[in-house]
């Protein structure tokens, strides 16, 4: 009996003041999840032959793109709540209360990270390789925003993990209660957002084992966790039953997972011989033929030098053959070469 009536609880409250701050607990996630992911990429990047700060330079632009990104990507695919009649369309901009559409945070970070790639001369094929298992990661923690929230469920249900959903306002982050007191509950649902999160983890974990393993390169980890991450919202988004809009009878965002899932399966069979990327970009080859010209440190330069060096102090015509035993003989070494002495 007690199995019947088990479920996951959803929380009551989400939103903590200190004094007459609000701390939103769904933000607070969000910023746990990318210092979480700055911290692993920035491991992950020095292995490559990175150096220390790098990341964080490129991360400042990934992050503030990403998150524009993903916030435009929700506005526009469900513009409904926020220009309706009857909504405010400040809304739009309160990112703290929720409401951030993957896809366009990863596209617009990956921007980014490719504008801070390019500023500091850094390959972005390596950084995106490096940066994917954190992106993951982050992604899961994300979920328990959702979680405090009380959103991202699915269909109802009767399973013993069910979810728990109480009528939760997010811009006060407190639960409606009745009459006695008790908060409001709407009903039980699938815990997408529970499986969403298991789900990043475990791809998560695949994508470390096999970079280790097989030293994937040229943006196949981030290709790995394109289509992992896709294949697993495909199936998720298959479970809920809120609100969206729809492409031929399918949620928009099932249609997304299916596009960008071809693409990255594509750039991963495409370049599946290619190379590890390094860190760096590597230098512009120099043209045929003026290998060492201007450097003084070149091999051409250095004859050059030497020529000059000759043409001011040429060798004394008519100098005597070395005798054995004089001052002017020169030893010979091992390997039968003489050994220049006081010249």
């Amino acid at each position: 009996m007690q199995l019947i009536h088990a479920s996951i609880p959803s929380p009551t409250v989400s939103v903590i003041r200190i004094g007459p701050l609000p701390l939103h607990l769904y933000a607070l996630c969000i910023v746990a999840g990318i210092i979480f992911a700055v911290w692993l990429t920035d491991r992950r990047w020095r292995e490559r032959g990175g150096a220390a700060q790098q990341v964080g330079d490129v991360a400042g632009w990934a992050v503030l793109f990403g998150i524009v990104g993903g916030r435009l990507y929700h506005v526009i695919t469900d513009p409904e709540l926020y220009f309706a009649r009857g909504r405010h369309p400040i809304d739009a901009v309160k990112i703290w209360d929720g409401g951030l559409g993957i896809w366009g945070a990863v596209a617009l970070g990956a921007l980014g990270a490719y504008i801070g790639c390019r500023r500091h001369k850094l390959n972005f094929a390596a950084f995106a390789d490096a940066c994917a298992p954190g992106i993951l990661i982050a992604q899961a923690m994300g979920r328990w925003g959702n979680w405090f929230n009380n959103e991202l469920y699915g269909r109802a249900t009767t399973l013993p993990w069910k979810l728990q959903i109480h009528q939760l306002d997010v811009v006060n982050g407190k639960a409606a209660r009745d009459a006695s007191g008790h908060a409001i509950v709407l009903g039980y649902y699938q815990p997408t957002f529970l499986y969403e999160m298991l789900w990043n983890l475990a791809v998560a974990g695949l994508l470390l084992w096999a970079d280790r393993r097989y030293r994937l390169g040229k943006g196949q980890v981030f290709a790995l966790y394109v289509m992992g991450y896709t294949l697993g919202r495909f199936w998720v988004e298959a479970l809920r039953d809120d609100p969206a809009n729809h492409i031929l009878g399918m949620r928009v965002n099932s249609w997304v997972s299916i596009l960008v899932f071809l693409a990255a399966l594509a750039w991963f069979l495409v370049h599946r011989s290619s190379p590890r990327s390094a860190a760096r970009e590597p230098a512009d080859p120099e043209p045929e033929g003026t290998a060492g010209l201007g450097n003084p440190g070149s091999e051409g330069a250095a004859e050059t030098d030497l020529d000059s060096k000759h043409a001011e102090h040429p060798d004394p015509p008519d100098r005597p053959a070395a005798v054995p035993g004089s001052a002017t003989a020169q030893p010979e070494r091992a390997d039968g070469a003489s050994t220049p002495l006081d010249r």
